[in-house]
């Protein structure tokens, strides 16, 4: 991971100050150079810990203060993960100095599919288990914040029990997540389940730990 460094250019406007920071302009695009709204862009000091946090406007940008003298590690919010992109050091100013207007520009290809192992059903029920609401409530967040995005919830199953008795299960779980999701404001309109059975696994089936991979939840970015 390669560490990005700012600029500091000599200014007879610097000065020492108990807590110094620094303006950050901060610029989101995919590799096509489309703007990415709604993002949130996490900055996460390497010594104290502390998370600063930007999101994106329509046009990709947003500005931020962030104190110097620190390297940050910069994550990028995303359904049941944060993405990790880089490091950024900004260095602590001496009497004299201060920072040139910076642009901090982030390209990166969003994923399009996403495993959320954090959903959990009672087993045989599609019933969510009360460990499932942390993640769901993360995507209402985003989901508010990108109020274009349409996702498709895929149920899965193992291959335990029989064929039509899996698919009507998957079909319930996956209902039961776009329940969720409306019940906390989201548009039913921009939310498609489907339920999948036993017809997509992702693993072998003959052994326990690959039973629990095929039992999973899917969204996939429309």
């Amino acid at each position: 991971m390669k560490t990005i460094v700012l600029f500091i250019a000599l200014s007879s406007f610097g000065c020492l100050c108990a807590q110094q920071t620094t303006p950050l302009k901060v610029l989101v695009l995919n590799d096509k150079g489309t703007p990415y709204e709604g993002d949130q862009i996490l900055f996460v000091g390497q010594k104290n810990k502390d998370t600063h946090k930007g999101i994106t406007n329509a046009k990709g940008q947003f500005t931020i203060e962030l104190p110097t003298g620190q390297v940050y590690d910069i994550r990028i919010k995303s359904i049941g993960e944060e993405l990790e992109y880089n490091e950024l050091e900004i260095p602590t100013l001496k009497e004299g100095e201060s920072f040139e207007d910076v642009v901090l520009t982030i390209t990166y290809e969003a994923p399009k599919t996403f495993t959320l192992n954090s959903i959990q059903f009672e087993t045989g029920k599609a019933d969510l288990k009360p460990s499932s609401y942390t993640l769901l409530q993360d995507i209402v967040e985003i989901m508010r914040l990108k109020p274009t995005m349409k996702i498709l919830i895929g149920g899965h199953t193992d291959s335990d029990g029989d064929d039509a008795t899996n698919l009507i299960l998957s079909q319930k779980r996956a209902d039961a997540v776009k329940n969720y999701l409306i019940s906390k404001g989201i548009d039913g309109k921009r939310i498609v389940a489907v339920g999948y059975g036993e017809t997509k696994p992702v693993a072998d089936n003959s052994t326990t730990e690959g039973k629990a991979k095929n039992r999973r939840t899917e969204i996939k970015i429309l």
